[in-house]
């Protein structure tokens, strides 16, 4: 039952892995609304396996209730289903940085994004090497 949790070591808060994520040397593709940004980092960087980031910009949602609700929509179907990535990233010993970016002005089903996510996860995990 713990495979169902996000914790604390799970979300990605050092400055230094975000700058790195974003400054290049990282690997992104869109799901329409989403778009993963990833990198591989080295096992003595992090303790979990994959940490997340979640990005859903004023400019999108001027409202923080509804940047709020996209951010726990996209954290619930992460939570929810990232075994399907940690599986592959323990097979082959690596290590991740994810940022889900949200790209629409519109909010979407709980269902709709979670189907996103899976798609994005199978992908990253068809992609590490």
């Amino acid at each position: 039952m713990a495979a169902y949790t996000l914790g604390k070591k799970e979300r990605l808060s050092s400055k230094i892995l975000i700058e790195r994520l974003f400054s290049g040397g990282s690997k992104s593709f869109p799901a329409f609304p989403l778009r993963v940004v990833y990198m591989p980092v080295e096992p003595s960087e992090q303790d979990a396996a994959a940490s997340i980031l979640i990005s859903v910009p004023k400019k999108r949602f001027k409202r923080a209730v509804k940047r709020n609700l996209v951010k726990r929509q996209v954290r619930e179907a992460y939570r929810k289903n990232k075994h399907l990535l940690l599986d592959a990233l323990a097979s082959r010993d690596k290590k991740l940085v994810i940022a889900f970016i949200w790209l629409d002005n519109n909010i979407h089903s709980s269902a709709e994004v979670e189907e996103k996510v899976k798609k994005l996860l199978y992908h990253i995990a068809e992609r590490v090497e």
